[in-house]
């Protein structure tokens, strides 16, 4: 297989009718592979990046077509101490992923310095974007805006007219039945609580709990598969739903922390990217992360990677899920 450098953007996997153009953001990375995993969740082959422009690792993969699965490896210093935390036995969500082929499960690899997560973190799926077509927009003056504040796995969960396979998603949420029972409500706008890409958090699995809510985000961009199992598909056809019984779409982002948490939290993505560049550490201390949301991290929004990410994550649920605007969680 020969690597030609490719381009430094867009970020992520673009794919073409030659192949995947792959653009990584990483300030001290060493070397960054391109994972590829058959169907049946193998690793099957595993390229570096040959190109550096800036800070943006690159490189053009021939013959990689759309839906193909796909992680990052990233080598590396593992200095705490200077907030490096490279470790190339994590597979890492691309932070510009369009979809997951599972859900995050937390194992302990995902922990462990030097054990391999390969076989238990989700493969990132190549090209996933759907061109739905213009989005159905609703604008509701604000003085007149009635907001019904919704989470979307509970509110189809038990429904006895929505289809089981169908019940907690957002094609639970697009049946008939679903839309008929908020358009009677008199409310005018829909607030969907988090939809991206969510782990739970440590302590849950061994109380035998799970995260209902969806506030510990992965992946920005990727709708979470227990939600939209058809990926961005089944978010649109919600939203064109809602439009069609005149509602608003508003949907509940995650900007502020991710669920990689504390120091002693996951390696899933960003802190094995670059963690000194996503995340704010604490002065004096940059092995550990200032905690201002109470979630074990803050992610650095005033730098121009995590904005330039945050961006594209707006842009994507706005253009492909078709919502009319946002809720920003402990916005300041």
């Amino acid at each position: 297989m020969k690597i030609g450098p490719g381009e430094p953007a867009p970020f992520g996997v673009a794919i073409d009718a030659d192949g995947a153009n792959v653009a990584v953001y990483s300030r001290d990375a060493e070397k960054i592979e391109f994972c590829l995993f058959d169907p049946a969740g193998g690793e099957i082959a595993r390229v570096e990046l040959p190109a550096r422009t800036g800070d943006v690792r690159h490189g053009f993969v021939p013959g990689v077509q759309k839906g193909a699965l796909y992680g990052l490896r990233v080598h590396g210093a593992f200095a705490p101490e200077r907030g490096q935390r490279f470790d190339p036995s994590k597979l890492l969500a691309d932070p510009y992923a369009f979809a997951l082929d599972r859900p995050y499960k937390l194992h302990g690899s995902m922990f462990e310095r030097g054990v391999d997560s390969g076989a238990f973190a989700p493969r990132c799926i190549a090209g996933a974007e759907t061109s739905a077509g213009p989005a159905g927009f609703a604008r509701i003056p604000w003085a007149q805006t009635i907001i019904y504040e919704l989470n979307l796995r509970g509110f189809t969960r038990l429904h006895p007219d929505i289809p089981a396979p169908d019940r907690g998603t957002f094609a639970g949420l697009a049946h008939p039945k679903a839309i008929d029972h908020l358009a009677r409500l008199g409310v005018t706008s829909v607030e969907i609580m988090p939809a991206h890409a969510f782990v739970d958090e440590r302590h849950l699995p061994p109380l035998g709990l799970s995260n209902a809510w969806g506030y510990n985000p992965v992946v920005l961009g990727a709708p979470d598969p227990r939600l939209a199992p058809g990926g961005w598909r089944d978010v649109r056809q919600a939203t064109d739903a809602l439009h069609a019984a005149g509602l608003e779409a508003i949907l509940d982002v995650v900007l502020n922390h991710s669920g990689e948490s504390d120091e002693l939290g996951p390696t899933l993505s960003m802190r094995g990217l670059d963690n000194a560049t996503y995340y704010r550490l604490l002065p004096g201390d940059a092995a550990r992360y200032v905690n201002d949301m109470g979630c074990g991290n803050c992610l650095a929004l005033d730098r121009e990677p995590m904005i330039a990410l945050a961006i594209e994550s707006l842009r994507r649920w706005m253009i492909l899920g078709g919502f009319d605007g946002f809720r920003f969680d402990l916005a300041p």
